[in-house]
């Protein structure tokens, strides 16, 4: 007698974008020419720049990262919601050029080095490149494009940190 188990491996589309996305970012962060490129974090002593920032400044600008990553969170379950729509407004909305204007005016901006501020541009026009993508409703477009996002993110982590958030 075969017995149904309570359990059942359906395929959704749900499952299936978060599986992408996890083979998609796992690409990204472990490729072998990356690994040899660049040395392990926690082996090394913390060689990025710092960036020197009053006390409130700091964690203004900490809570502006804090933020995009919780935005980062939303989009990926935006998508797997199939809620293309809202994963394309918050990315224009806080990740693309709108979020950079609003970060200039809070000022501040002169503490930060020119390559500081095209990292950060860099990483707005990726986000701008994802949100085009998002109406395609195609995953193939949409996940490499979210990558790009993550590797301008990356690329910034790595090269600086702020000082000043006591």
């Amino acid at each position: 007698m075969c017995r149904r188990s309570a359990f059942s491996f359906r395929t959704t589309p749900a499952f299936l974008t978060v599986g992408l996305l996890c083979v998609t970012v796992a690409a990204g962060c472990g490729s072998q020419a990356q690994k040899a490129t660049r040395p392990n974090p926690y082996l090394t002593p913390d060689t990025r720049q710092a960036i020197p920032l009053s006390a409130s400044a700091g964690k203004e600008h900490r809570a502006v990262m804090l933020q995009h990553l919780e935005t980062m969170q939303v989009i990926v379950d935006a998508l797997v919601e199939e809620d293309y729509e809202l994963a394309q407004g918050l990315t224009e909305s806080h990740l693309g050029f709108f979020r950079h204007r609003q970060a200039l005016a809070y000022g501040d901006s002169e503490n930060f080095p020119p390559s500081y501020h095209e990292l950060a541009m860099a990483h707005h026009e990726a986000a701008e490149g994802l949100a085009k993508t998002m109406p395609s409703k195609d995953l193939k477009k949409i996940l490499p494009a979210f990558n790009n996002l993550l590797k301008a993110c990356v690329a910034c982590h790595l090269e600086y940190k702020v000082t000043g958030q006591s």
